[in-house]
């Protein structure tokens, strides 16, 4: 059953709802749908999925772009309506006829509506009669014999020559097909799977040699074993016989191994401190006023943007760009610029692939990863549809305007990010302000957490370290030499302890002695480790930080929305409170080596929702900055 249907202008402005279904609708579905989709240029979605206490919804929308109307639908996740689409582009249609922007309410449209909800869901009844198993596909349910026995086939008419295909063994990679079910090996499937039957190679030669390999893509280890024992290097001479370079007959030298290291309380903390202390008196102490040299920070410096015109690679609407492929059907030169001076009656979405095709590419190439591309085409293909295009003006400008101002939109924080002014807010209710620095392996967590520091006591905030992760050697000696460089108190508790008690007691040591901020430095962990990751949970959950800052490498591409998806969907499925805590701001680091290659930002910040609070760009304590959006919107597009 449809729970509402709603039409309201761009502005906020509602103009009308359908009185008669009248559900009272639980939790607020149309607020985040605003802020967490249309807002974010998600609006190329298909769907978006709400879920609250007690319901769980589905929405789906359509634009009228000339007039500056929303219509949203929304109806119970579970039902799988599916005259929702055809029902809103039916009331889209009737509703325009009779807009005007004086009126602002519309009692007449209820009979309309309910004469096009009676038509729509007559059309899907008789679409369900004519094509049952359409019905069951879409519904979800119902046999699927028919869709196992028609991917079978498929799969057999595949692979089942043999004569064209290459075999799992040609180029190593058989495994890979056998999984996808791609190809069809021997003739023989059942109806999940294809079944590949090994074949024995042994015996076979290639090349004139023999392969004694028993599984594809294998090698002999006892031969491999054989040639060590003989002391060769694995090669032979023409004879077959072992090359004079190696060693003879004497035993080779034993290799050293390396003794376990116990942590335990018993072990004297003196015995597992490996750092120098010796220098403290002599060169080492100009190291310790090294930060106080080093000047400002350069958050506190403003980036200038240089306002010069570029040069634009752009060419006209239906000729955008360079990446383009040709096509047969394009319009001449002539009708192009008549079109441009003229102005089109309503842009169609054929008139917005050429443009949005080179935009995309020219995204992908500044490392957006590809699913953040292709989403962020559609919002605008849907933002622009239907929209006349004003005189003098090509479709590949508008279409980059239209872009320029989503990238803007989506890269701008939707909150404040003052982390002064909420320091200064926690320290009136004597408390510490806690930031816990969270993410994968190796992308300069404690770096980074020592830049922080050193911009904090740069303003007159004492801070405190805390040493939480207790799994990577070194981690608490590399956080106890920043501390000694930058002078601030560092908490610790050695290694194989609990993190999240770590953190703990580390934020009482902080109230105790006056702090105003603790660093929580936490392991690098991999977003598909689950132990990692549930004990970030528990120390999330047992300290309640005011900040958690996922510190992310501006190096990487498509894997940054696999970083934070997982990272966001663990923190959520591994908690055990009601209302999880997630990622609320992004690190950015190594930002110094990518040159115009800036596009993780962008696929991160869409992917979470987290503004980029921070930016690293060099070695020294001063160089952490803000996220210049004009400057990354003038990159990405450049």
């Amino acid at each position: 059953m449809l729970e509402q249907l709603l039409i309201f202008t761009r502005g906020g402005l509602i103009l009308w709802t359908c009185r008669e279904l009248g559900n009272a609708l639980k939790g607020s579905p149309i607020d985040t749908l605003i802020r967490s989709c249309l807002l974010e240029e998600r609006s190329g979605d298909a769907s978006y999925n709400y879920d609250a206490p007690g319901a769980s919804y589905s929405l789906k929308w359509t634009f009228h772009n000339d007039l500056g109307l929303v219509f949203v639908a929304v109806y119970q996740r579970i039902l799988h309506l599916l005259y929702v689409d055809d029902l809103l582009a039916a009331v889209k249609r009737e509703f325009s006829q009779i807009y005007d922007e004086k009126r602002t309410e519309y009692r007449d449209f209820d009979e309309i509506f309910r004469q096009l909800k009676a038509e729509a869901e007559a059309r899907a009844e008789d679409l369900k009669k004519a094509n049952p198993v359409g019905r069951t596909v879409a519904g979800g349910g119902g046999n699927s014999n028919s869709k196992k026995q028609g991917l079978g086939h498929k799969v057999g008419s595949e692979g089942g020559g043999g004569g064209k295909k290459k075999s799992s063994g040609g180029d190593g990679d058989g495994d890979g097909d056998r999984k996808k079910g791609g190809r069809l090996e021997n003739g023989h499937t059942n109806d999940n799977f294809v079944v590949v039957k090994e074949t024995n190679l042994k015996g076979s030669s290639v090349n004139g040699k023999e392969n004694e390999s028993s599984n594809l893509g294998a090698f002999d280890v006892n031969r491999l074993q054989k040639l060590r024992s003989k002391g060769g290097n694995g090669k032979k001479g023409g004879d077959g016989a072992v090359s004079a370079k190696g060693p003879s007959k004497a035993e080779p030298p034993k290799k050293a191994v390396k003794k376990n290291r116990v942590w335990d309380d018993s072990t004297p903390e003196t015995k597992l401190d490996f750092t120098d202390h010796g220098a403290d008196d002599g060169g080492d102490r100009k190291v310790d006023f090294l930060a106080k040299e080093q000047g400002e920070s350069m958050m506190d410096k403003d980036e200038v943007v240089s306002s010069d015109s570029e040069d634009e690679e752009e060419e006209d609407g239906d000729d955008t760009g360079k990446n383009s492929k040709p096509d047969a059907k394009k319009k001449g030169w002539f009708s192009s610029m008549f079109q441009s001076i003229a102005g089109k009656a309503n842009l169609e979405k054929s008139d917005l692939e050429p443009a949005l095709k080179a935009l995309k590419d020219r995204l992908m190439t500044k490392n957006v990863a590809e699913e953040i591309a292709e989403k962020l085409c559609e919002s605008v293909a849907a933002s622009l549809e239907g929209k006349k295009l004003a005189s003098f003006t090509r479709i590949s400008s508008t279409v980059h305007a239209a872009m320029e101002e989503a990238l803007v939109r989506i890269l701008t924080p939707r909150r404040s990010i003052d982390i002064l002014r909420d320091v200064h807010a926690a320290k009136e209710q004597r408390k510490p302000y806690v930031v816990v620095f969270v993410g994968v392996n190796g992308v300069g967590k404690s770096t980074n957490l020592a830049k922080v520091a050193y911009w904090l006591q740069q303003h007159n905030v004492s801070v405190m370290m805390a040493a939480c992760d207790t799994f990577r050697s070194g981690a608490v000696e590399q956080l106890r030499t920043h501390a000694r460089r930058l002078e601030i108190p560092i908490f610790e508790k050695g290694y194989e302890k609990d993190p999240a008690v770590v953190a703990k007691e580390a934020i009482q040591e902080a109230s105790r002695n006056g702090s105003d901020v603790v660093l929580v430095d936490t392991a690098g962990r991999m977003q598909d480790n689950e132990p990692l990751m549930r004990a970030l949970s528990k120390l999330i959950y047992l300290n309640n930080p005011d900040l958690v800052l996922f510190v992310g490498e501006a190096l990487v591409g498509n894997d940054a929305v696999d970083q934070l998806s997982k990272f966001n969907q663990k923190l959520a499925d591994l908690s055990t409170s009601s209302t999880p805590r997630l990622i609320d701001g992004i690190l950015l680091t190594k930002f110094d080596t990518i040159d115009d290659k800036v596009g993780a930002a962008l696929s991160m910040v869409y992917i979470s929702g987290a503004p980029v609070m921070f930016v690293g760009c060099g070695q020294s304590y001063t160089d952490l900055k803000k996220l210049n959006v004009k400057s990354i919107v003038k990159t990405l597009l450049k």
